[in-house]
């Protein structure tokens, strides 16, 4: 019987939570100093991060807020997150494990929100932007970062493509326009976007996630019949590194 998607990306991540902790590119980053900023400048009482995988942005929050919810599908990722929440002298880091399209708490209980690299693998995006809303106060900032998605298809349908090869959980990566109109349809009034590029280094890439050989294969194939637009977008070395495109969108909660 197969596994549906919860339970599916729970088994994709829960076993790569310690590299989800340690890994460059998700602990590190001008989007997480930027996190961090806000959270000084707010100083939230309560303040919740969706889908926090390694914990990234609970530990960007945590300095500043009265506590940190940390929220994830895996028992595994939480349990990592409160060892290094730990580690790092944040007494003030909660876990609860739960969907973030049915997340168990009161309307408008936090005043700050961050969810960074997560909503490509929720089942339903609206939902959970639904109840991210929900959750936090009117006036409250939340900030979500993200993979994003080219417009023209050629270049989505190939970012698609080698994302579910790479890890078999993955939904969408969506564009910037896309972004906009679910925030804005969710009751969040986006105040700026900065967008910037992450090099993949490909078997550091693939490592993380653990991908079977036969599907790195797979993506190293469709590479290398790529076309030229998409060769040039994505910056694909002969190695199968590449460029992926990211965003941050600086909401408010209307």
């Amino acid at each position: 019987m197969k596994t549906a998607h919860d339970g599916h990306v729970t088994n994709q991540f829960g076993p790569r939570a310690e590299a989800y902790v340690t890994s460059a590119v998700h602990s590190t980053g001008a989007d997480l100093e930027h996190i961090a900023s806000v959270a000084a400048a707010v100083r939230p009482a309560r303040a919740i991060d969706l889908g926090c995988g390694g914990g990234h942005v609970t530990y960007a929050m945590a300095p500043d807020a009265g506590e940190v919810m940390a929220c994830d599908l895996s028992s595994e990722m939480l349990a990592a997150v409160r060892d290094t929440a730990a580690k790092r002298g944040f007494g003030n880091v909660r876990t609860e494990q739960t969907s973030v399209e049915k997340l168990p708490f009161a309307d408008a209980t936090f005043d700050m929100l961050g969810c960074r690299y997560s909503a490509h693998h929720w089942q339903d995006v609206d939902a959970g932007i639904g109840e991210a809303r929900r959750v936090l106060k009117a006036g409250a900032p939340a900030l979500f970062v993200d993979v994003v998605a080219a417009d023209r298809p050629l270049l989505d349908t190939h970012l698609q493509g080698v994302e579910l090869l790479r890890d078999t959980s993955h939904v969408r990566d969506y564009s910037e326009a896309e972004w906009q109109a679910k925030l804005a349809r969710a009751g969040f009034r986006v105040e700026k976007v900065t967008t910037w590029r992450v090099r993949m280094d490909f078997p550091v890439w693939i490592a993380r996630m653990a991908t079977p050989a036969p599907l790195a294969t797979a993506i190293r194939m469709v590479q290398d019949s790529a076309p030229e637009e998409v060769r040039r977008h994505f910056a694909i070395e002969p190695d199968g590194s590449f460029m992926l495109d990211m965003a941050m969108f600086e909401a408010v909660a209307d």
